[in-house]
């Protein structure tokens, strides 16, 4: 199995591997940065070098292990190779992620309207929540708690806890660890300070102040009940 080095070492660039396997375009490492498509949040791309060799890494996806889709003839099983990813798309993608999350805590707090689901790109994210309809005056609350908690400097760190340990202490509405398969003992929490803590695998800033401002720019209705709101970090 795949060491996933990007839930730990976020902010690193550049690390170095072995390949394992090969399977057909797709490479497997026995370690790895590059974050699998997966909880909303696109893949990292960037590149992998060898020996003066250079393969372009297009798609990351996990499976029974991780496997990375390069161009053209790939490494070879054994070899030793250099990966470095497109760190300008990875922090966006943490921004927003980031972002994501802080939200998600504003809606229930201030509405109790849980998350359904959501989307993050490297220039705008989605979020659909269980909500009938929000008022131009409730977008410009949110938007105002919103900012007002990005500029509080807020740490963001994450650890792992036993499963039984978190559905007993933490709050499950915002923890969601129902939605995990039950063979996952051990879940990985991302906290934001005094507002949010929930289980999650994605890669985030590690203080609220790298978010940025945060503008909402849109909204679907999703049914009676659900709405989609769009936004954008300038």
């Amino acid at each position: 199995m795949t060491e996933a080095l990007y839930l730990d070492a976020t902010t690193d660039r550049e690390f170095e591997a072995t390949v394992e396997r090969v399977a057909g375009d797709r490479v497997v490492l026995d370690r790895t940065l590059f974050y699998p498509d997966g909880g909303g949040q696109p893949c990292d791309t960037g590149v992998l070098e060898a020996d003066d060799e250079t393969w372009n890494v297009t798609d990351v996806r996990k499976k029974d292990t991780i496997y990375h889709t390069v161009d053209g003839t790939p490494p070879e099983e054994g070899a030793t190779v250099t990966g470095q990813i497109d760190w300008e798309r990875r922090y966006a993608h943490m921004q927003y992620h980031t972002a994501q999350h802080l939200l998600s805590a504003v809606l229930l707090d201030e509405y109790d309207a849980q998350t359904t689901g959501n989307q993050l790109y490297a220039d705008r994210a989605r979020i659909d929540c269980a909500y009938d309809r929000f008022s131009d005056e409730e977008f410009e609350h949110i938007e105002s708690v919103m900012n007002d908690r990005i500029e509080e400097g807020l740490d963001v760190s994450w650890y792992e806890m036993e499963r039984d340990e978190a559905e007993s202490t933490l709050d499950p509405e915002r923890t969601r660890i129902h939605l995990l398969p039950e063979s996952i003992r051990e879940i990985r929490i991302v906290e934001i300070e005094e507002y949010d803590r929930t289980a999650c695998a994605g890669t985030h800033v590690e203080n609220t102040d790298e978010i940025g401002e945060f503008r909402i720019t849109g909204r679907e209705t999703k049914g009676s009940d659900e709405e989609r709101l769009k936004f954008v970090l300038d």
